[in-house]
């Protein structure tokens, strides 16, 4: 017998690659329970699924920086990592251990996180589930998307990480007419970007004759601080939430198309984000 749940969670993470870098990334996840029934009759019951399965998965994998542990180019000194890209640049992290799951795996995907994500629950199911099968997708590519990864120092929840991510979508009205050309510009310039916020930027170094901007800020959960190639860096003069991205590209799109009124729908993750709009 199997139980499903499709849908159980939505996880929203940054993790490393060897060639892009500091990704950000959104996955739906799908469960599969198959075993024996129990005495109520039930593989598991769907309140102890969200109880014990969501929340363990929400727990240690959701808002996260996913590390492959297997990655040659991997160091650690403490609770500071060091990555190396094919390209030779070089992204350093540093804060606190629930900031960063370590999946043993040379590249992150849905197949190793998945592995791991079944690692962890195997322990917390009742005796009589048999086997899992976990199954991790992005949304459906429509229209204009970009990923993008930030930290909000002043959260109180899991946001104040300062390398986790989304896979967004965006849209844009322009004088109440969707603009499709200037969704995919601001897409593609967004793309694979680490927002910071100029005020948590505290040095600008060099490595391997590139320029790299270095974060840091002290929240709740402790003290983070990240440091990339300046390239892969969006600079804004507030907090990179996502109410203030929207507001950032309607009055970036307000500049440069004087006398056009623009509607900004920026998503942060899957089903969820802000509007700005012209006044």
């Amino acid at each position: 017998m199997r139980l499903f749940v499709h849908q159980l969670t939505v996880l929203d993470f940054s993790y490393l690659h060897p060639t892009r870098g500091l990704v950000g990334e959104s996955w739906q996840v799908d469960i599969e329970l198959e075993g024996g029934l129990d005495d109520q009759g039930m593989v598991l019951d769907f309140g102890d699924v969200k109880r014990r399965v969501k929340y363990l998965i929400d727990e240690s994998f959701d808002h996260r920086l996913l590390v492959p542990a297997d990655h040659a180019g991997l160091s650690m000194q403490g609770d500071q990592l060091r990555f190396l890209l094919e390209g030779g640049q070089r992204i350093r992290h540093r804060g606190p251990a629930e900031a960063v799951q370590f999946i043993p795996a040379p590249e992150i995907s849905t197949d190793s996180v998945a592995r791991a994500i079944h690692q962890a629950l195997e322990p917390v199911l009742p005796g009589n589930v048999q086997s899992v099968h976990l199954t991790l997708y992005p949304e459906p590519e429509e229209g204009a998307w970009y990923q993008y990864s930030h930290g909000l120092k002043l959260h109180c929840g899991n946001c104040q990480r300062i390398a986790h991510g989304h896979r967004s979508r965006i849209r844009i009205w322009r004088d109440g007419v969707r603009d499709e050309m200037l969704e995919q510009l601001w897409a593609e310039h967004l793309r694979d970007i680490y927002i910071g916020t100029e005020a948590d930027m505290v040095a600008i170094t060099s490595w391997n004759d590139q320029s790299c901007f270095r974060f840091a800020y002290s929240a709740e959960q402790g003290d983070f601080e990240l440091e990339l190639d300046a390239e892969r860096c969006y600079l804004l003069d507030t907090e990179s939430t996502v109410e203030n991205i929207a507001r950032h590209i309607r009055e970036r799109l307000e500049k440069e198309h004087q006398g056009s009124r623009f509607r900004v729908q920026a998503f942060e993750g899957i089903g969820k984000g802000a509007i700005s709009e012209s006044h």
